[in-house]
């Protein structure tokens, strides 16, 4: 079977944590806190946009939504699909018809059936409710049928073999169709059937979860009590862990030797995630092609990944980090860092240094990446301020993704479980990172459709994802700069982590 996503070879990587362990505090240990038999975890780490898969707005949201969700695939260690509500799968003959089987006698937390109805009906939400964010996902999907209890089928309007991953992720998380007769009720309570029940939700706060005893690998849960909260600020992040206030949380680089002088566990795991200098075509100066090219020769994308990653980060031109099937070698020889020739490119534009001025947008704990860029941006003439959009489960997303406000910003994908959903999402035409949307070229629509009916274990798959990943890249104003690896911090008394390269899982 062809993998979706390679150990990489570097050095940095040598060093992970082998994704699948365990993922839990033990009873009696005094870090995760335990009393009598229950065993508690406190993991500082974000809240999602929304409880609900439907209208959850961004990639990384999939961490914490599966605490509560399940989806009918999930990936393993190396990006292989495998069974998750779904216990098989199978695609008719024409390839544009996939029948999933569910496991018998699954139910969400709120008693509902789990079958094929209520998989029908989370797919046919996902298409009609006002505010789905799965509409670009499901484009292709005419009708969804229950052929029996445990038995739905998706009727699709095209070839498409990336199904099964595509529903490894968000779109595939199904919530209850009773819980969704309230959408606005189940954006703040969600009702699905992961590994997680939830108990208690304080918006920009935090959120309690029990574990669920009737998730389908319950046996695999260890932990009785989950409490997630909002990200930390980046200098008290050693603090917290060592007070014993959170157990587990996102380290930032810089701080690896801080957290391990104190006596704290850090955890490195390859991602699929990709760093990103977005650019809106639909702002100035981005609307001139001379300035579009002329960043393509900004960025020392190596200063970004030693001075933001400790070195443990890779350069990527592209959204998928070296190493995934999707990211093409090619590509990374298209542009290189030279500065010289961007200020030529700039002058032979009639643009004098000074001429140009930007904003650049970053979050809250990005104002190191922003000075970076900054800087970077002066050796080519560039004068820039710095924006910092204030934190919050969804000021982000309401600012760079909806409103589509910045000249430049810097963000990431943390991927999909498909490539397509991430070419999608990061160069798609309402792909929700792509500010200069609705940008998009039909070249590169037209590649992504070879890609989806090209099957995954076909010789010629990997070289038609590469030409999709090439036409993107190269059709998008938009600069890719580093991968970044999971860094997490965690108290001695946590065993090991369970750090997918697709997301974080608390199953082992």
């Amino acid at each position: 079977m062809t993998r979706y996503w390679r150990p990489l070879a570097a050095a940095a990587i040598a060093t992970t944590l082998i994704a699948g362990m365990t993922a839990c505090g033990t009873p009696g240990d005094s870090g995760p806190t335990s009393s009598d038999q229950e065993s508690v975890l406190r993991w500082s780490f974000g809240l999602p946009t929304s409880w609900d898969p439907v209208a959850s707005r961004t990639g990384i949201d999939i961490n914490t939504i599966s605490l509560a969700y399940a989806s009918l695939t999930k990936l393993d260690t190396e990006g292989n699909v495998e069974p998750s509500l779904a216990e098989s799968w199978a695609y008719d003959d024409s390839g544009k018809a996939i029948t999933f089987t569910l496991r018998e006698g699954l139910t969400f937390s709120d008693g509902t059936p789990l079958d094929a109805a209520a998989v029908k009906a989370h797919f046919e939400r996902g298409k009609t409710q006002d505010d789905s964010h799965l509409r670009d996902q499901l484009a292709d999907l005419e009708s969804v049928t229950a052929d029996s209890p445990t038995e739905v089928t998706l009727h699709l309007s095209s070839i498409d073999y990336q199904i099964p991953y595509l529903v490894a992720g968000r779109t595939g998380a199904i919530a209850s169709p009773t819980a969704a007769e309230n959408p606005d009720e189940l954006a703040v309570h969600p009702v699905g059937a992961g590994p997680f029940v939830m108990t208690d939700f304080v918006a920009e706060s935090h959120a309690t979860f029990v574990k669920n005893e009737d998730y389908w690998d319950a046996e695999d849960i260890h932990i009785d009590r989950l409490e997630l909260s909002t990200a930390l600020d980046d200098a008290t992040v050693v603090s917290a862990v060592q007070s014993g206030s959170i157990d587990v949380a996102r380290l930032p680089a810089t701080q690896v030797e801080q957290a391990k002088a104190a006596g704290l566990t850090v955890s490195v795991a390859g991602t699929l995630a990709a760093n990103d200098a977005s650019i809106n075509l639909n702002k100035a100066p981005f609307d001139d092609p001379a300035v579009v090219e002329a960043f393509r020769y900004a960025f020392d994308r190596q200063e970004f990944v030693d001075v933001l990653t400790g070195g443990e980060g890779t350069v990527t031109h592209q959204p998928f980090p070296k190493g995934y099937v999707a990211f093409n070698p090619e590509v990374e020889k298209i542009w290189s860092y030279d500065p010289k020739k961007a200020r030529q490119i700039l002058a032979d534009a009639g643009y004098d240094d000074g001429d140009l001025s930007i904003e650049i947008t970053t979050m809250a704990t990005g104002e190191l990446s922003a000075q970076l860029a900054q800087s970077q941006l002066a050796d080519i003439g560039v004068k820039s301020t710095i924006k910092v959009v204030p934190a919050g489960s969804t000021t982000w997303q309401d600012e760079v993704y909806v409103a589509k406000n910045p000249q430049l910003a810097l963000d990431g994908t943390i991927g999909r479980e498909s490539p397509v959903a991430n070419l999608l999402a990061t160069y798609g035409p309402q792909g929700i990172m792509n500010i200069s949307g609705p940008h998009s070229s039909d070249e590169f629509l037209e590649a992504l459709d070879a890609v989806r009916s090209t099957p995954i274990d076909s010789p010629e798959y990997q070289s038609v994802l590469h030409e999709a990943v090439r036409i993107g890249v190269e059709q998008s104003p938009t600069n890719y700069l580093y991968s970044a690896p999971w860094i997490m911090v965690s108290a001695p008394s946590v065993s090991t982590l369970n750090l997918l390269p697709s997301q974080v899982r608390w199953e082992g």
